[in-house]
């Protein structure tokens, strides 16, 4: 890898992407903020600060508080186990803290909010009309109510997210990871519910609390987070190839494998009974090895997006063959990496190689965006500060590091 002299054929640089001219060599331009829209951005934390609250003291008013702390614990385990699977996913081209932040506490404030609101209204309008909880209401909460509302609330928030954090929400890999922080949240709060009451009701001489544990921790923890990467990964598309709205679209088409999935899996909770084993061993190992197999697929499909679109990018001028090289190989990066904190460079070489995979990225979506100019347009521009920041970083990264003292 090299860092000095002019890079690629010695064309104008950005000649056929973009009007923007690099920036001075010694002065990078301001980091983008993931932000977005601040006043949508308020918006939606203020809405998960209210729902959070309510959800809280929700579950402060019907169980014991020495009891969830218990369910806090526990459902720790699971959470730490889905979020490591996220950042296995996410590692090629993280996600601003910010926007993964949106995306948690929407799971685990608005969602879990939104499911026990309309829970209570269905109860509401059950005892109004005389009818009270059944065996058939019981399979109709679990198989149709929950699939729709939960995978709607989850869904939604992800939709939020592509409304709100468009610059960072590339593609289908981004639209899982996501869905999945969302999930995770949603499940989260869940587990604690559950693991709660289990711990009440073995009190009382109920079910083991160890078995309600083995099925949401260990056998399932990525239910949630399977359900809703399906709608995560069509709204992916949809940022690669239509605008806001084009995205409604997608976000439904991308909900009925979601509620299908969901629906599933509460289905054989219900119907399966003493064979659930073979109906897991069966039916969701499949289904969990075929999302993993998938996850691969699409991380693959990442990293030759940065491969090829970058190589356009050289053949302008951009880059030269060995920076492309290095941004599109892991064990490269890495050593990149290793180079720049030796010599006090390790911050301008994160956002070196952070722009130039984002550039890529949305090089694709302006190549994919053939039906939407709205969203070609969008796409443009962030293209052309996504060249001023990789033109600037550059530069940085080619001057001789400080002479250490002594």
């Amino acid at each position: 890898m090299t860092w000095g002299g002019a890079p690629g054929s010695g064309r104008e640089p950005g000649e056929p992407f973009s009007s923007a001219t690099p920036p001075p060599a010694t002065i990078a331009p301001p980091r983008r903020s993931p932000a977005g829209n601040l006043a949508a951005v308020a918006v939606g934390f203020v809405v998960i600060a209210c729902f959070a609250v309510a959800v809280v003291a929700y579950f402060l008013l019907v169980l014991p508080p020495q009891v969830l702390v218990i369910g806090l614990l526990l459902a720790v385990v699971p959470l730490c186990i889905v979020l490591f699977g996220i950042w296995l996913v996410d590692r090629w081209e993280p996600e601003p803290r910010l926007v993964l932040v949106f995306a948690f506490f929407w799971g685990a404030g608005v969602s879990i909010g939104a499911a026990l609101l309309f829970d209570f209204a269905v109860q509401t309008v059950q005892s109004v009309f005389g009818g009270g909880k059944s065996e058939l209401s019981d399979i109709l909460g679990a198989v149709v109510q929950a699939p729709i509302v939960e995978e709607g609330a989850k869904g939604f928030g992800v939709l939020l997210v592509l409304w709100i954090f468009r610059k960072h929400f590339d593609g289908p890999v981004d639209g899982v990871v996501y869905a999945a922080t969302v999930a995770a949240g949603f499940a989260f709060v869940e587990n604690i519910q559950y693991f709660s009451v289990q711990v009440v009701d073995q009190a009382y001489g109920g079910a083991s609390l160890a078995g309600v544990f083995l099925v949401r921790a260990v056998m399932a923890p990525f239910g949630h987070i399977i359900y809703t990467a399906c709608t995560g990964f069509a709204l992916g598309l949809a940022a690669r190839r239509t605008g806001p709205f084009g995205a409604i679209g997608y976000f439904f088409v991308g909900l009925i494998p979601a509620m299908l999935l969901h629906a599933l899996w509460n289905g054989a909770l219900v119907v399966v009974g003493d064979r659930f084993f073979s109906y897991y061993v069966l039916v969701q190992v499949p289904i969990f090895a075929a999302c993993v197999v998938g996850v691969f697929v699409l991380r693959w499909l990442e990293r030759r997006v940065t491969r090829v679109r970058l190589a356009e990018y050289a053949r302008a001028g951009w880059f030269d063959d060995d920076e492309v090289r290095m941004l599109s190989q892991g064990s490269s990066r890495q050593r990149a990496l290793r180079w720049a904190r030796r010599n006090g460079l390790g911050p301008v070489m994160r956002a070196f190689i952070s722009d130039s995979t984002r550039l890529a990225s949305t090089r694709q979506k302006i190549v994919s965006s053939r039906h939407s100019e709205a969203a070609r347009a969008a796409a443009t521009r962030d293209e052309s500060e996504l060249l001023a920041q990789v033109a600037a970083n550059r530069a940085l990264l080619r001057q001789p590091p400080p002479f250490p003292l002594v």
